[in-house]
């Protein structure tokens, strides 16, 4: 056996991309990063990141303005500054940047800032706009992402047409928005102009608002966010655009009305970056959406060349393409097959971090069915939780659903105040097998949010005692 370090290219320095770098380079792999924009991807520059970095900004501005209820007093006018806000995000964005690009620099990883392109399975060139680098490779991760989908009625030239990317570049804040598309990416962008001021319009093909969550969640989603002032037209789609303006665009919907807005955001889901990747020099095949095919173990149609992340159309999460990065690294250093691992994604958890958030993990009600199992659930609400009242956060719930022939939790549905970090506890339960009984008797500080996990569990076989009978 050689004694050389095993080489490895990855393509693309997303959350997939860069923890791919890092753990196969603190493995002792020689490893080489390309990435054609900045260090981060999408998640880091244009996504995860920014996002929060503005729902906070916006949840600061909620509070002050609640300021009698928490009891002090506000003199003068309080008014977003967008501009302002978008400075704050653009520093945190650049502060966890530049904590990546250490990060890789300490591991030894060679980061070249160019276009990659795989010419063969053990050799990719670099397109550095200076040069072309030709970078030889005994293994190849493929983690170049995805872009937002682009809906042909829409002209993306006209400034009043936005994406998720463009978005987050306002500086002015804009009086009307329609928003196509209710999933979590357009339910956080409604979140965060609803409380600038900003007259907001859903638009959602689907029967429901965020429709891969559970539909009792979303029915009361939808009634906050009405409470809030956001109008929803759900079963219904954008046909056409009447009328491009610079100020403002008409468009046509499927039920004949037109709904007149400043701006236009087109949050409908996510296309493959694989465009001019050289997957077919390599032999990597694609499906018919265009995404990377790969094997349980990752391994794409050409031996020795990996995807991970959005690129290869599993569940399009930043927090997947990390886990994805262990599993197709260590495949990637295997010496014998049978080390290696399969990515197992059943207790992959959902977030939406609106407000209220919104997150699940598991199976939901109908899926356990589906599957065979006889869900038995417990439900614990928050305006009957101490420290959820204290801070002033009440709206929503907690649901835990398990299987009631052996009591192991299935999953777990919930909505309400920081649910985006409670859910990992149920994550935990549902990938280690934990039954309600051991959820349930686990001793949870109190006064927390984190109790309505152990007051759903005890419910869930009528044993919470906070619950009316």
């Amino acid at each position: 056996m050689s004694d050389k370090p095993i080489r490895i290219v990855v393509l693309g320095a997303g959350p997939g991309g860069y923890v791919a770098a890092l753990r196969a380079a603190r493995h002792g792999a020689a490893v080489t990063l390309v990435e054609r924009d900045l260090v981060g991807g999408t998640c880091l520059n244009r996504g995860c990141i920014p996002t929060k970095a503005l729902l906070a900004s916006a949840e600061a501005l909620a509070k002050a303005g609640s300021g009698a209820e928490f009891g002090f007093e506000v003199t003068g006018e309080i008014r977003p500054d967008l501009a302002r806000m978008i400075e704050r995000k653009d520093r945190v964005v650049t502060q966890m940047r530049g904590n990546v690009e250490v990060l890789l620099k300490k591991a030894g990883v060679n980061v070249v800032s160019g276009t990659g392109r795989l010419v063969a399975t053990d050799r990719v060139v670099v397109d550095t706009g200076a040069e072309s680098l030709t970078v030889e490779a005994d293994r190849i991760i493929i983690a170049t992402g995805s872009e937002p989908a682009r809906l042909p009625m829409f002209d993306f030239d006209q400034p009043t047409i936005l994406t998720s990317t463009s978005a987050l570049e306002l500086t002015e804040i804009p009086e009307s928005l329609l928003i196509v598309g209710a999933g979590a990416i357009g339910c956080e962008f409604a979140s965060f102009f609803v409380e600038l001021g900003t007259s907001i319009t859903m638009v959602e093909m689907m029967p429901q608002m965020l429709p891969t969550e559970d539909k009792r969640l979303a029915k009361q989603f939808q009634g906050v966010y009405r409470k809030k002032g956001v109008q929803v037209l759900l079963n219904t789609k954008v046909e056409s655009i009447a009328e491009y303006a610079d100020d403002h665009v008409v468009a046509r919907l499927s039920d004949g009305a037109e709904v007149t807005a400043d701006k236009v955001l087109v949050s409908v889901g996510r296309t493959p970056n694989t465009a001019d990747l050289g997957l077919e020099a390599a032999r990597v095949e694609t499906d018919g959406r265009g995404y990377v095919v790969v094997d349980e173990y990752l391994e794409t149609t050409a031996p020795n060349v990996y995807a991970i992340g959005d690129v290869n159309g599993g569940i399009l999460l930043a927090h997947v393409a990390s886990h994805e990065a262990f599993v197709a690294v260590d495949n990637c250093l295997a010496t014998d097959s049978e080390d290696r691992r399969t990515r197992d994604l059943a207790s992959t958890p959902s977030c939406t971090y609106s407000h209220p958030e919104v997150a699940s993990v598991g199976l939901s009600e109908e899926q356990a069915v589906e599957k065979g199992c006889k869900p038995i659930t417990g439900t614990y609400r928050f305006p009957a939780l101490g420290k959820a009242v204290a801070i002033g956060e009440d709206v929503g719930y907690v649901q835990v659903i398990a299987d009631e022939a052996t009591d192991v939790v299935l999953g777990a549905s919930m909505m309400g105040p920081h649910v985006t970090d409670i859910i990992h506890e149920i994550a935990l339960a549902v990938a280690s097998g934990l039954t309600v009984a051991q959820l349930g008797s686990t001793i949870h500080a109190h006064p927390t949010l984190a109790e309505a996990v152990m007051e759903a569990a005890h419910d869930v076989h009528g044993e919470s005692v906070h619950v009316v009978k």
